[in-house]
């Protein structure tokens, strides 16, 4: 029952309305208002101006008898979420062209930092949901695992999605490149001890308009947000030169590739770390961890 209150409650009623209006649909008969604030918790005091509300809502019908005594009735549920359903839609539909046009022009491209991992999760869905034209990810299995069904309906409306995944998924989702090489996080033999699911990066770029940037290291997790369009260029570019090297390895082959790299100082230099959240976290000076560290740079 706590958890229907808590619901009704999110959908606008307030506490004594939802506890009322459970109660009455819990009876499974008309009850009065004495009965209704015994069962409900609802205080005497408060009962019949709670009860009024419900029926200026229609949520509940007055039952007057002949001795001028009054029950109540509620609306059945299923027309009542009905109800609510519809005066939702309205009012989103509303809002999508009345609240657009009071919207100020920012008059800088702000950045907006995310301390956690739910609040860096969530942000990340927003933008693949509000997604129109193109999609661009860098992503770990342990985060889509969360947003896959985000980006498999985007893909399904015509999103043109690009991700490159570092390893292997069990439903592959739009243009899907399994990051293979560089090992992530170890290019070096002194960085194999960095390589895995506690070192993680996450970009996720929406429309070429705004992105999102994190990372995962030792259980903390630390992100930021922005429409800035040169952080969000970066942020493309950043996914399409990892899914290009992608492309060179799966061509010229990976033994190829890494006696390549093996043998050229510069390219080893500028490889080592890609993908891993621990050099971002390092120079971002997070608790935990100590900037300039061997285990990662920024170059």
């Amino acid at each position: 029952m706590q958890d229907v209150v808590e619901q009704l409650q999110r959908l606008g009623m307030s506490g004594y309305e939802a506890k009322a209006y459970v109660t009455l649909v819990g009876a499974g008969q008309p009850l009065n208002g004495y009965e209704v604030a015994k069962r409900s918790g609802v205080p005497r005091s408060m009962v019949y101006a709670t009860l009024g509300k419900l029926v200026a809502k229609s949520a509940a019908y007055e039952l007057r008898g002949a001795d001028d005594t009054v029950d109540y009735l509620p609306l059945p549920p299923r027309s009542l979420l009905e109800r609510m359903r519809r005066e939702f839609d309205d009012s989103i539909e509303s809002l999508e062209v009345s609240l657009p046009v009071i919207v100020a022009s920012p008059r800088a491209h702000l950045i907006h930092s995310l301390k956690d991992a739910e609040a860096l999760l969530a942000r990340a869905e927003d933008v693949v949901a509000e997604a129109h034209t193109d999609l661009f990810l860098s992503i770990w299995p342990e985060e889509m695992e969360r947003l896959s069904p985000l980006v498999g309906r985007a893909v399904e409306r015509g999103v043109e999605t690009a991700v490159v995944h570092f390893g292997s998924a069990r439903k592959p989702v739009g243009d899907f490149y399994e990051h293979r090489f560089p090992s992530p996080c170890a290019t070096t033999e002194e960085q194999q001890g960095q390589a895995g699911p506690d070192h993680r990066l996450l970009v996720v770029t929406g429309d070429r308009r705004e992105t999102l940037v994190g990372g995962f290291s030792g259980g903390t997790a630390w992100g930021v947000y922005t429409e800035d369009p040169a952080v969000v260029a970066m942020a493309v570019q950043y996914v399409r030169q990892d899914i290009a090297l992608q492309i060179i390895a799966d061509r010229i082959g990976h033994q190829n590739m890494r006696e390549l790299c093996a043998g050229d100082p510069e390219l080893r230099r500028f490889l080592t770390g890609h993908g891993c959240a621990t050099a971002l976290l390092n120079a971002a000076g997070m608790p935990g961890h100590r900037p300039g560290a061997p285990d990662g740079r920024l170059l």
